[in-house]
């Protein structure tokens, strides 16, 4: 079962300005699947396999030779010679638009390389896993479950997961992060033990949607601060985690505060928390929940012709606001919570923090504010605080 992109016309539509377009995302987030629907008449070739990556990299003249555009070149960054080259011959045809599809699961390193070598003559996206729009086009296996939303969090969002949909959740991701630590953390980094850097991957993710606390994390993990501080670019890297970080009255501290941490997918999440789908007694089923909004919000806001900026708020008191979107000066606020039929008290932080912002005379103007719970249908739960589901975020972000 294919399920239909809602990134594809992006892809499709940028192609016809840059000669190169490069699509990261995390393994098997379903980058060579799409491409192949979106391009089907380009060659395609796969750097995966070690002998052809081999040869891109030590011989390239005859690898292009062997592989002319229009042409993917999918898990580049096992070449990062090729990039150079492809310089050379986009510069003999700088007219020629959508001439290279290049695919990597670690973007820092191909960003860099672009940097280096493609500069103007290319254009980086990102893909992550499925949206719940994408799962709920199609019809579940079991039609008469009763709580979609609890099964695609716990479940996850990876396409394979859901083209098979008898595959079990837990074998995927026993076997998913097995192949990540092998393939994509030693490429990155050599990890002298990845037992302690699967430790400390199930460390995090307990504070999935929590700031951020670097020494707190090396003493758990039993290794140093500046070991988390390399490990954490890894997973950033390889598109398993994301930091966001906060919204400040004053610019310059939004860079200096502790960012709040995020995995990117739901299911690995639970997965790593041992968190099935009956889950109403979890002590981190709102931590899911949270985590699963945030990566609809990015998903959302990637093909938004006007996308928002996200943080989130926090200040002395610790007052929390879960996201904030910022956009031509409107900053609109959303708090998830994991319930069904939220009250006024589930809002009183946002409308304090709203009303302190703007008594102080700020630049800001206010938006709506929302609490994103599982309700079916949208409702007031007080004059400037609606109640509406995650098929309303659509909305809330356009």
């Amino acid at each position: 079962m294919y399920y239909e992109r809602i990134y594809a016309d992006k892809i499709k539509s940028l192609s016809t300005f840059f000669p190169v377009i490069i699509l990261t995302g995390a393994r098997q987030s379903g980058k060579t699947t799409l491409l192949q629907r979106l391009f089907p008449e380009y060659t395609y070739v796969s750097l995966d396999l070690p002998s052809l990556a081999e040869k891109a990299e030590q011989n390239p003249d005859e690898f292009f030779r062997d592989n002319q555009p229009p042409l993917i070149i999918d898990e580049v960054q096992y070449a990062p010679g090729l990039f150079r080259h492809i310089k050379r011959l986009v510069d003999k045809d700088r007219h020629s638009m959508g001439r290279y599809v290049l695919t990597g699961s670690q973007k820092f390193s191909l960003m860099r390389e672009v940097s280096d070598s493609l500069a103007g003559r290319s254009v980086i996206l990102e893909l992550e896993n499925l949206s719940s729009r994408e799962i709920l086009s199609k019809p579940f296996l079991e039609p008469a479950v009763n709580n979609s939303l609890q099964l695609i969090m716990v479940r996850g969002q990876f396409p394979e997961l859901w083209r098979d949909q008898n595959l079990p959740s837990s074998a995927y991701y026993s076997s998913y992060l097995a192949t990540y630590l092998e393939r994509g953390v030693r490429q990155i980094l050599n990890v002298a033990n990845l037992r302690d850097f699967e430790r400390f991957i199930r460390v995090l993710a307990p504070r999935s949607g929590q700031l951020l606390n670097k020494s707190e994390v090396a003493r758990d993990t039993g290794v140093s601060v500046k070991a988390v501080n390399d490990w954490i670019g890894v997973l950033e890297a390889s598109n398993q985690i994301v930091l966001l970080e906060p919204w400040f009255k004053n610019i310059s501290k939004r860079i200096v505060k502790s960012p709040k941490l995020y995995f990117c997918d739901s299911g690995l999440l639970s997965y790593l928390l041992g968190v099935g789908i009956k889950m109403a007694d979890s002590p981190f089923k709102g931590q899911i929940w949270e985590t699963l909004v945030f990566s609809e919000i990015r998903k959302i806001n990637r093909t938004s012709e006007n996308p928002s900026t996200i943080w989130f708020y926090r200040d002395t008191p610790s007052r929390e606001i879960d996201f904030v979107l910022e956009r031509g000066g409107t900053l609109t606020f959303l708090e998830c919570k994991w319930k069904e039929h939220p009250l006024k008290k589930d809002g009183e932080i946002i409308s304090e923090i709203h009303k302190e912002l703007m008594d102080n005379s700020l630049a800001y103007k206010p938006g709506s504010h929302y609490v994103i719970c599982q309700t079916e249908n949208s409702y007031s739960i007080s004059p400037d605080i609606k109640a509406v589901g995650l098929k309303d975020l659509p909305g809330i972000l356009s």
